[in-house]
């Protein structure tokens, strides 16, 4: 009885890099992009980079590879509500579209996420939790879900929180490149010339490290989970 495959849309590798430590890998090239596919049995991974058209072309690679029965969109998040703290899992029922107001059902989990095309600060996330009632922000969830409603798919997300919501983030969305890639190194320069970003890049790297253990230990059970329901609906 062959099991569901889930095709796993995240932006970086250390979001995820505790859980694919042990995958097999293989690169790939689609339209003049190469790519690196992580696999594990019925589960397939791959890291399209920052930002909602990084997304759109990695979850287009995953699908025509893969050919998956479901898509899953996975990664950091910025916290919205006051309440959730770095490390917290959350799988949101509704996706919302922060450019239109589009509102997707996932069908599983609870709460709202927003897909927004910009690193949110305090003062953002305040407005888009006023006006959306979501519970975390990204940038990537919208065009992973579109990717997959246009093959029929089902879609989900899986998030993390990375940052909560009282915190301002270092300056990295000027070190994002056009393929969504982090230019890390030239941020890693630009930091350690500016003093007054030194505890603020620490917390980030601090904060990354706990949301990238906690993500990957929450990936683990969903995807253990997902295999057992489809045997038992099928029993």
């Amino acid at each position: 009885m062959a099991m569901p495959r889930i095709a796993i849309v995240a932006a970086m590798e250390r979001e995820v890099a505790p859980l694919i430590r042990s995958w097999q890998s293989r690169w790939i090239e689609r339209d003049g992009r190469r790519y690196k596919l992580f696999e594990n049995g019925d589960a397939s991974l791959i890291c399209g980079g920052i930002g909602a058209e990084a997304a759109r072309r990695a979850t287009e690679v995953i699908i025509r590879e893969s050919q998956p029965d479901r898509v899953l969109s996975v990664g950091f998040a910025g916290a919205l509500d006051p309440a959730l703290t770095v490390g917290q899992i959350v799988e949101p029922r509704i996706v919302i579209d922060a450019s239109d107001g589009a509102r997707i059902d996932t069908g599983h989990g609870d709460g709202t996420l927003i897909s927004f095309a910009n690193v949110a600060g305090p003062e953002q996330k305040r407005k888009l939790r006023e006006a959306y009632g979501a519970a975390v922000v990204d940038m990537e969830s919208v065009a992973v879900s579109r990717g997959a409603e246009i093959r029929g798919l089902s879609f989900g997300a899986l998030k993390v929180v990375s940052d909560d919501a009282r915190t301002t983030l270092p300056p990295v969305e000027g070190f994002v490149a056009a393929d969504g890639s982090f230019r890390a190194r030239a941020f890693a320069f630009h930091a350690a010339l500016r003093p007054w970003l030194w505890r603020a890049t620490v917390v980030l790297a601090r904060n990354s490290a706990k949301a990238s253990h906690a993500l990957c230990q929450a990936l683990e059970e969903y995807v253990k989970s997902s295999a057992a329901a489809t045997l038992a609906a099928r029993r």
